[in-house]
């Protein structure tokens, strides 16, 4: 889906200052606001905007151990793994992949002993064979889009 110059200057502030009304958001960019709601559904509607809730911190609420499990399951079991996942409330993520291993999640535990106990769940599950962990020690790059928007902006504006 092609993005042009307004929509990345729509979805800056969506990112910058997710509270304002839309009516704000017209003012802002000196649009009508029947445009930039026209805009904003058809960006919702072509999947570029796929939710609109708060972003969570997983640490204040109690989990702030961070780790990377990589599954390895038995061919053929990749959707039932991968649909047993969905019932572990402490995996945030959870990615089919290629290289090492079949499936990546991310998990938030509350310590170490925590993470254990889920990577110990799912061991157990049918279909897994084997699991390698590793555990985030610091956030370095936090979740962003911007960049990327942005990015997306100056390329439209190129062609």
């Amino acid at each position: 889906m092609a993005v042009d110059e307004l929509d990345t200057r729509i979805l800056r502030l969506l990112i910058e200052q997710p509270r304002t009304s839309v009516r704000e958001y017209a003012r802002i960019l000196g649009v009508a606001r029947g445009t930039l709601q026209a805009r904003l559904d058809r960006l919702e509607r072509t999947g570029v905007i796929t939710g609109t809730g708060p972003v969570l911190s997983p640490a204040a609420l109690g989990h702030p151990v961070l780790a990377f499990v990589h599954i390895e399951v038995t061919q053929g079991h990749l959707d039932d793994v991968g649909d047993a996942l969905a019932a572990v409330p402490e995996i945030i993520e959870a990615f089919s992949i290629t290289g090492g291993g079949d499936l990546l999640t991310r998990v938030a535990a509350r310590d170490n002993a925590h993470l254990e106990d889920v990577i110990q769940r799912l061991i157990r599950l049918p279909g897994v064979v084997r699991t390698r962990t590793e555990v985030a020690l610091r956030e370095r790059v936090p979740y962003r889009l911007l960049p990327l928007v942005e990015s997306v902006g100056r390329s439209a504006r190129k062609t």
